[in-house]
């Protein structure tokens, strides 16, 4: 699927643009499903188990950041990751034995669609390695005007930056200031519909609000190696079940190959995120209830 040279950038710079992930039927199917959550969505007034409801959201105007958990929520979206190049990515990356960590699918809106501030996916779920990445499908085109991702080339090799505010809680969002923090070497990820995004889990990663007139939708896959476990600490909901629950659940994430009894520990950078931030559930809330400064203010 990648070429050596696919690999080694990666492995160097902690990202890579794939094209041509999804053929278009499927995403056109995954595109349908999106739009009748996102009408669903209009008798919603609070975010809840499955929609976070962005500033401004209402019944005329639905605007959401989030629908939550996809791959739970439809089978289109499961397929998306299975009957697709996806599980060839992930081969190439993460090796033989591969399982999904959660899904998420964020629907910036236009007209000011929420801006994701600065951060390492790291800071939020530790695992006992770091053979952890994330897949941004782009289910339609991602320009420099509607909120693309933006990343630092070679922070996935560096330190866990704090993700804390001066009050000591984990508000999910690295201080603009940070002297380790440069956006002037930001890289912005843009391409057509069908194409995706692979960031290591500790890249320096964020996104602009969307001022333009086209929404933003990215299927985004977190996806690690099988022998890498989950540290307690983070908010994810794997960390809320029991051990039969916890078993089942892993075996229904795996992608590619099998799981693992034995857990593979590698020295790494680690920062737990807490005491959490006022209000969790989603990175948007996680860093507006945590206080997080904005590197995007104008």
């Amino acid at each position: 699927m990648l070429s050596s040279s696919d690999i080694e950038f990666y492995h160097e710079n902690g990202y890579i643009l794939v094209e041509d992930v999804v053929d278009p039927a499927l995403l056109a199917e995954m595109n349908k499903v999106t739009s009748e959550f996102i009408e669903a969505s209009r008798e919603i007034t609070e975010s809840d188990d499955v929609f976070d409801l962005d500033e401004g959201h209402s019944r005329e105007t639905p605007k959401l950041t989030r629908i939550k958990l996809p791959t739970k929520r439809h089978p289109v979206f499961a397929r998306g990751l299975r009957e697709s190049r996806v599980p060839e990515v992930l081969r190439d990356l993460l090796g033989e034995n591969v399982a999904l960590q959660t899904s998420k699918l964020n629907t910036k809106a236009p007209g000011g669609g929420a801006a994701v501030e600065w951060h390492q996916d790291w800071a939020f779920y530790p695992y006992s390695n770091d053979s952890l990445l994330a897949c941004g499908l782009m289910l339609e085109d991602v320009g420099q005007d509607n909120g693309p991702l933006m990343v630092i080339p070679g922070t996935h090799k560096g330190p866990v930056l704090s993700h804390h505010n001066s009050r000591g809680e984990f508000c999910g969002a690295i201080d603009p200031d940070d002297p380790l923090f440069d956006m002037d070497k930001a890289v912005t990820l843009t391409g057509r519909a069908g194409s995706m995004t692979v960031h290591h889990v500790r890249i320096l990663h964020g996104s602009a609000p969307n001022m333009s007139d086209r929404a933003r939708r990215i299927l985004f896959y977190e996806c690690h190696a099988a022998d890498a476990w989950p540290l307690l600490g983070s908010g994810s909901y794997i960390q809320s079940q029991g051990p039969k629950m916890l078993w089942d659940d892993y075996l229904e994430r795996m992608i590619i190959g099998q799981p693992s009894l034995e857990p593979r520990t590698e020295t790494v950078p680690i920062r737990l995120p807490l005491p959490p931030a006022p209000v969790g559930g989603s990175i948007f809330k996680t860093q507006k209830s945590g206080g997080a400064r904005s590197a995007f203010a104008t």
